[in-house]
């Protein structure tokens, strides 16, 4: 606090939040980690020790390379520092090799890839309206803003317990959101095109950005009541942006399409065996479909509807990350996911096309794609809740309504998160770290809302505000 209250006086408080978050970063260090810490030091391994050929077809280890080709780069760019810090970490036959140096290695990793995070975060922040300005600094909204994204609980337990690379990505896309409220259309373009092929995951919210880019930036102009001046189109800024996207996809899969292994790479980008859910069931419609098949297939048993010998020992219900069969209900495919997915995101769509409300409307029309795919889509890991969590912060400080979905949003979604720390030690870390952040989140909000309608009572009200 002492600090916070120094930095207020000589306007850095940005930095200070940012120096804070990463102590605490720092103090995560000797915590728990996932299986994820031993797939991102496999593919250390892999990227280190093999030729480019190789990166898609080794499978020494069950955790293999299934992550666009700009993050298997990148991480062969990490593995020529990891080599100053212990040269075991790269042998791809050291299967779950772990050190104390192995360890400050990838920890230290992350926290330092988290840099773009915190730039995207401050240019995110340059975008927000000034106009709710309260007589304090810890009312403003940029700084509510900045606390919301740089301390976000979800965020901080995923990358840095947990462990993962999430930090800098989400920094791509918050960037990549910041140039386009900034009118940089192309900057904003190129961005997200890189960001896609750092991780697929992104895909879910590329029609977001297709449709905004084609509306607002090929479209030079308007019509009086908003709808399409068709003779404004540009041509040229169709190619532009066909052309930006053509020359970030050919630098990342040119290689492997000249190795003629591109099959090679989607079969591991998009491995649709996995099955309908991930080993933790993400909260979402699928999850509801597969306790509604358990619940059915007990009921049929015990009513002798159903026969035990034909009911496979695993089951979709089971949780295992394989496919399988539904007992009861019908047996969903990657292509209902799809369909179910499309149709969940097009009343969003249509309405970017047709009632534009520029940059905003694209942040709504972006964590709703986020939300359809969350809800309908195939193999959804519960952290991809996360996609809808940190674009709706950059809502919650423009309007009450916003806000309140928000805090309903991201109180369940990070809640959602808690299997994936299971251990003793962690589990009052994940407690403190939720109800400082969530208490934060609705104090502070509430405090800049304050003469508007009580949030949380009329939130039901407000959903509209995201169509």
């Amino acid at each position: 606090m002492a600090a916070l209250t120094i930095a207020t006086g000589t306007g850095n408080w940005f930095s200070a939040l940012a120096l804070g978050v990463t102590l605490l970063k720092c103090l995560l260090i000797p915590t728990y980690h996932s299986t994820d810490f031993e797939v991102h030091r496999n593919w250390l391994a892999i990227t280190h020790s093999l030729p480019i050929s190789q990166w898609y077809y080794e499978a020494t280890s069950e955790w293999t390379l299934d992550y666009p080709p700009f993050f298997a780069w990148f991480e062969y760019i990490l593995s020529h520092v990891a080599k100053y810090f212990d040269q075991e970490m790269l042998n791809v036959h050291n299967l779950n090799y772990s050190s104390s140096r192995t360890l400050l290695f990838q920890r230290f990793s992350v926290i330092f890839m988290d840099v773009l995070f915190v730039y995207a975060v401050r240019e995110c922040c340059k975008c927000i309206d000034g106009k709710k300005v309260g007589k304090e600094l810890t009312e403003k909204p940029k700084f509510i803003l900045s606390v919301l994204l740089l301390w976000n609980f979800g965020l901080l337990i995923v990358d840095h317990i947990h462990f993962q690379y999430n930090g800098f990505l989400f920094g791509l896309m918050l960037l990549s959101i910041a140039r386009l409220f900034q009118k940089r259309h192309m900057e904003g373009a190129f961005l997200f095109a890189v960001l896609l092929h750092f991780k697929h995951i992104y895909l879910y919210v590329a029609p977001a950005y297709g449709v905004y880019l084609l509306r607002s930036y090929c479209f030079t102009a308007n019509k009086p009541d908003g709808s399409i001046r068709w003779k404004s189109f540009s041509f040229v800024r169709l190619i532009s942006l066909g052309l930006v996207v053509f020359l970030v996809s050919a630098l990342s899969l040119g290689p492997f399409l000249a190795l003629n292994q591109l099959p090679q790479v989607f079969s591991r980008l998009f491995p649709f065996k996995r099955g309908l859910c991930h080993a933790y069931w993400a909260p979402n419609f699928w999850a509801l479909y597969n306790a509604l098949d358990k619940v059915l297939s007990v009921i049929g048993l015990k009513l002798k509807f159903l026969d035990p010998n034909n009911i496979p020992k695993a089951s979709m219900t089971s949780g295992l990350v394989q496919q399988f069969q539904h007992t009861v209900l019908p047996s969903v495919t990657p292509l209902a996911t799809l369909i179910c997915t499309l149709i969940a995101i097009l009343p969003s769509i249509f309405c970017l096309w047709f009632k534009p409300q520029g940059p905003r409307g694209f942040l709504r029309c972006l964590t709703l794609c986020a939300l359809s795919s969350f809800m309908f889509g195939w193999h959804v890991h519960e952290k991809a809740i996360l996609l809808a969590i940190l674009p709706m912060s950059l809502l919650s400080v423009g309007k009450a309504g916003d806000a309140s979905i928000f805090l309903i949003l991201t109180t369940t979604g990070h809640y959602s998160l808690f299997p994936l720390l299971f251990t003793a030690p962690e589990l009052p870390i994940k407690i403190l770290l939720m109800l400082l952040f969530t208490i934060y989140s609705i104090s502070s909000l509430k405090t800049l809302f304050r003469r508007s309608f009580t949030l949380v009572a009329q939130a039901g009200v407000q959903w509209h505000d995201l169509s």
